[in-house]
């Protein structure tokens, strides 16, 4: 016997809106909405696709109206009951303006829940552009099936950053110099990732985020790139202790 395939299928759009969902509910997109339905997907009137928006989950939605600049959707029901997520935060050194891209499209595949812009010493990038980022997290969020867009904030200095954590987070500290094996050192519950930037952390940052009781990790005996240590660490805190389990 022939399985009855999903639905809606998988192929079908998905869009991040950020009007609160309900069924019934009518959607007006933005003009860069439509244009990319209209334009780039080719949608009309009575195609459908799936909308979601960080709060109620993943809906079917319909196209009501089509012109050229603006477009409504008609949203018919739920599929798919918002996303449970590890509460774990990666922070990171921003680096070349790519790199750091790259960085923030995987971290959001990868299901981070926020994403902190720490600057240090040897910060490479002088401005964090967070449109930018948060455009990049919604694409990646829409792309990868999640339902919550990762919160992005405002760059942090180093010190400021860790003297405002929450002391009740695990507050894991990737040093080149050494640490514990994630393996061993992962826990569940509420976690930050602190990753640093190209060419590390200075003696004096890592002596302070030491003595602040962080606890140090070691990702290997070889030498990775600033983007690739951050995505190993919230690699293995999934496997260990996450949602790959």
């Amino acid at each position: 016997m022939t399985a009855t395939p999903a639905w809606p299928p998988k192929s079908l759009p998905r869009l991040f809106v950020r009007t609160p969902l309900s069924e019934s509910a009518h959607v007006e997109l933005d003009a860069k909405q439509a244009n990319y339905l209209g334009n780039v997907l080719r949608l009309g009137a009575g195609s459908e696709l799936l909308v979601f928006d960080e709060l109620s989950g993943e809906w079917l939605a319909r196209i009501a109206e089509a012109g050229k600049r603006r477009m409504t959707l008609s949203v018919e029901r739920k599929t798919r009951e918002p996303e449970s997520i590890p509460d774990v935060w990666l922070a990171f050194a921003p680096v070349k303006r790519a790199q750091t891209d790259w960085l923030v499209e995987k971290a959001t595949e990868l299901g981070a829940a926020r994403l902190v812009p720490v600057m240090t010493q040897r910060t490479i990038a002088e401005r964090v552009r967070l449109d930018r980022l948060e455009s990049i997290a919604i694409e990646a969020t829409e792309q990868c099936g999640r339902t919550r867009v990762p919160q992005i904030v405002e760059p942090v200095q180093l010190r400021r950053f860790v003297e405002e954590l929450d002391p009740s987070r695990h507050f894991y500290f990737a040093d080149e110099s050494g640490g514990e094996p994630m393996s061993s050192a992962f826990r569940e519950g509420p976690a930050i990732i602190l990753v640093g930037p190209e060419g590390g952390f200075a003696d004096e940052e890592r002596a302070f985020v030491r003595g602040a009781g962080a606890n140090p990790i070691s990702l290997g005996p070889r030498i990775l790139r600033a983007e690739t240590a951050a995505l190993a660490a919230l690699s293995a805190y999934m496997a260990l202790v996450g949602d790959w389990r």
